[in-house]
């Protein structure tokens, strides 16, 4: 009988806890031995986060990690996909006690509180996207979202950040996000940090976007100039 109210008791939290959204974007700011001013910001999705640092003034990538997440009761367990600082942690999991409200999270014991950014509105293309497919020349060249090779791109309501990685080899290859909108077909980018160069910070980039079956259709150029056509699929 113990363990079917502890039971209950752990679901009514669980609930409670993801009816006050946990999905969206969260951020806080810190500050570094040199002085500058860091922005933190995470992303949580349906089943899958991230979180990263970088100069607020400059754009300056400093870190990210992320990967998978499941909460029971009042702790969420990160199961590490990636860690730009620690490769080691990839595959491990972190479990850490928060406590939720509608506009903040609190890390319990680590004495950090995230503010909320939004709650996964209003951008239409919200949740964990891998690559599944390019088209060159009109011919679609689709690959296998369950290799260990990733680029995920990963939204809220207002933010992205896309990640390359590799699971089996605990390897990054690179990451960049920001702000970003939906509006009359166009999805636009406004690139906060970039981590293979931090001279695209504060470039904003415009792409035509199309949901087809359920598939991200991302079509443009990309930073560099160059025309892209890329098939992006919802993380199972």
């Amino acid at each position: 009988m113990k363990n079917i109210i502890v039971l209950l008791v752990c679901t009514l939290i669980s609930y409670g806890i993801h009816s006050q959204s946990i999905i969206g974007a969260w951020e806080n700011y810190t500050t570094a031995e040199n002085g500058d001013k860091l922005k933190n910001v995470v992303i949580f999705t349906d089943g899958n986060n991230v979180l990263t640092t970088y100069s607020a003034t400059t754009g300056k990538f400093m870190h990210s990690h992320g990967g998978s997440w499941k909460l029971n009761c009042d702790r969420i367990t990160e199961k590490i996909e990636f860690d730009t600082t620690n490769s080691e942690r990839v595959g491990t999991e972190l479990t850490y006690k928060v406590i939720i409200s509608d506009t903040t999270i609190e890390i319990v014991g680590n004495n950090q509180k995230l503010n909320r950014l939004d709650n996964g509105k209003p951008g239409k293309l919200q949740g964990a996207w891998l690559m599944s497919g390019r088209i060159r020349d009109g011919e679609t060249q689709l690959r296998d979202t369950s290799r260990p090779r990733k680029t995920m791109k990963i939204l809220s309501g207002t933010r992205f950040q896309w990640i390359a990685y590799n699971t089996e080899k605990k390897q990054f290859m690179g990451t960049g996000g920001g702000t970003y909108t939906t509006i009359n077909n166009e999805y636009t980018e406004n690139i906060e940090f970039f981590s293979r160069d931090d001279s695209k910070a504060g470039l904003s980039l415009t792409f035509n976007y199309e949901l087809i079956d359920g598939n991200w259709n991302h079509k443009g150029f990309s930073s560099k100039g160059d025309p892209i056509h890329e098939i992006w699929s919802l993380r199972d």
